[in-house]
């Protein structure tokens, strides 16, 4: 009893402490985010890449990478990842060096949302044809420029599990741009409380974060895919998402 009641005190003083740090950084990096793009372009992504990382903690995540790859990452590539959670807009780019697809709405968040699109994330309008054809654009462009960029083939928050397919965008993009796809399968151990269901504000869901009875979440990044070593976007999608049925037999079951 008295272990329990030091171990919540203590948990409650580290989390206070990691929401002050998150504060004193979010502040300074809110006014930065109004600087021309062509001026802070150069050091803002790094110092976003670190807020994600003060957020994690601030959260009280435990959020642990497995290096399942046999082979050293490429230096240049598009991450795909599945997307059960809002965490994963936080998630990914502390740990990678990337820079995000996010659906539309992510651009009014309050606070959050200026500082993302001041980090170089791409947005999209999911249910807009031209939108979507616009920001295949974006991603080639800045792959073209060096940037590594994240997405979700899946095409939203579809859950725990897989959705029935992935769609095509990002294979076709590697396959025009002959750069490889690494492929991150992502484990929330407390499911339920990480889980984004449509219509749950994300207030909520960061409240379910804090307090969840398991706070391990696992990010397992696999061998890249070559796109050399595929005729079409068809046969390139089919096979990426059959492995990712294989980990989620892995890891989920």
């Amino acid at each position: 009893m008295l272990k329990n009641m030091i171990y919540t005190l203590a948990r409650i003083l580290w989390l206070t402490l990691c929401w002050i740090e998150l504060i004193l950084f979010t502040l300074p990096l809110y006014l930065l985010s109004f600087l021309p793009h062509s001026l802070s372009q150069s050091f803002f992504p790094p110092l976003f890449h670190s807020w994600s990382r003060a957020f994690v903690r601030a959260l009280g995540v435990n959020l642990r990478l497995h290096q399942k790859n046999a082979r050293p990452l490429p230096q240049r590539y598009i991450l795909i990842a599945n997307h059960p959670s809002a965490f994963e807009d936080i998630g990914i780019p502390a740990l990678f060096n990337v820079n995000s697809l996010a659906k539309i709405q992510v651009k009014d968040w309050w606070i959050s949302g200026r500082i993302s699109q001041a980090a170089g994330t791409l947005f999209v309008d999911r249910d807009s044809k031209e939108s979507r054809s616009a920001a295949a654009e974006a991603i080639e462009q800045a792959l073209l420029a060096g940037k590594n960029i994240a997405l979700y083939p899946e095409g939203g928050c579809k859950g725990r599990r897989l959705h029935s397919s992935f769609r095509y965008g990002a294979f076709d993009i590697s396959l025009r741009t002959g750069i490889p796809i690494v492929p991150v399968f992502l484990h929330y151990e407390a499911q339920q409380d990480f889980e984004w269901p449509d219509k749950v504000l994300l207030l909520r869901k960061i409240w379910d974060f804090m307090t969840t009875q398991n706070n391990r979440v696992n990010y397992y990044v696999h061998d890249a895919f070559q796109p050399a070593d595929f005729d079409n976007k068809e046969v390139y999608c089919e096979h990426v998402y059959q492995q990712y049925l294989k980990w989620q037999s892995r890891y989920l079951e």
